[in-house]
């Protein structure tokens, strides 16, 4: 009988211990509060999302599920705190479509997005509007790109900070207008919310989470959503597509990541915690309010987020480094 090597027999002995370290933590887990991590200021679109469902899956868990907000560097320093973290499921991150974009936009990053995470599950896709101040003399979309055509030089589009979705969106409208507007970074869209409101500045692309309470009330003038079909939270908005934007969609979406080596058993934990959420009556009905569509069930599991991943990075990098847009 031919003996395994000692090295062999080491590897499957570490193997082993780890596989059941990993399910002995799985067991426990979860023993104590488990940190969201949201890169952008609280109060915003996303994390009105990960209040919502922090809420939601604390109950799944039976453990407090805390928000912290760590703003900076277009969400790349939430992505990097996270991802040096301990990997023991108890510091999670949530981003949207800058887990995406990040990799075109910045030459130097302290993380990858496609391999220092385990991937946990898609949690909502949300409309974007394109917003003008109250007082703007333009009323529809046709009448817009009339104005903004005329007055490019004067007018004023805000953003949450470069790179940020909603600086992505003004980007676009700019480049099919063919107009170049001043831009005015915020760090983060609640107070580009703000400086819409107060007049300040001029247009603001923003996701429905934070306009459609605004829009509803009549304290913004709404020139339409990015998506190609009419949202349920604003069914008599016309898209930017019906008014003669072809093809003009822009769409936010939501994941909810974990430091790689994370064990397996507590990412089926989380991920579990996450389905249970968007099933939860409660989240369901306040993400239709503000617009947000709970995503189908292919993208709710780990691989489903990764590969929606990929393909968003080879969506949005041809277009960022064709504009020569770089964040440093």
């Amino acid at each position: 009988m031919q003996l395994m090597p000692k090295r062999l027999i080491q590897t499957l002995l570490s193997a082993t211990c780890l596989l059941a370290s990993g399910l002995a933590a799985a067991q426990t887990y979860p023993a104590k509060p488990i940190t969201l991590v949201v890169p952008f200021a609280a109060g915003g679109p996303t994390d009105i999302v990960a209040r919502t469902l922090a809420a939601t899956m604390g109950k799944s868990l039976g453990q407090t599920v805390l928000v912290e907000n760590k703003v900076g560097a277009g969400g790349t320093l939430a992505g990097a705190y996270v991802a040096k973290a301990n990997p023991d499921g108890y510091t999670l991150l949530i981003h949207h479509n800058g887990m995406s974009t990040a990799p075109a936009l910045y030459r130097k990053m302290a993380f990858n997005p496609l391999t220092d995470f385990e991937y946990i599950s898609q949690v909502v896709d949300v409309p974007m509007t394109l917003l003008g101040r109250k007082d703007l003399p333009a009323k529809t979309l046709p009448e817009l790109s009339t104005y903004v055509k005329a007055n490019a030089k004067s007018i004023n589009l805000a953003n949450a900070g470069l790179g940020a979705v909603s600086h992505l969106c003004g980007m676009l409208f700019q480049q099919a207008q063919g107009v170049d507007l001043t831009t005015v970074p915020f760090s983060g869209t609640a107070p580009a919310m703000n400086a819409l409101l107060g007049g300040q500045v001029d247009l603001l692309c923003d996701q429905t989470t934070q306009t459609t309470q605004h829009i509803k009330a009549g304290t913004v003038r709404m020139y339409g959503v990015t998506t190609k079909q009419r949202i349920r939270a604003l069914p008599d908005a016309l898209t930017l597509n019906e008014s003669g934007l072809k093809d003009f969609e822009v769409i936010v979406w939501h994941g909810v990541y974990a430091p790689k080596g994370t064990p397996s058993a507590v990412i089926d934990k989380l991920n579990a915690a996450v389905r249970a959420s968007l099933k939860d009556p409660a989240f369901a009905a306040r993400m239709a309010d503000l617009g947000a569509e709970i995503v189908p069930e292919s993208k709710q599991s780990p691989e489903g987020l990764r590969s929606w991943l990929q393909s968003e990075i080879n969506k949005w990098g041809p277009v960022i480094r064709s504009a020569g847009v770089y964040a440093d």
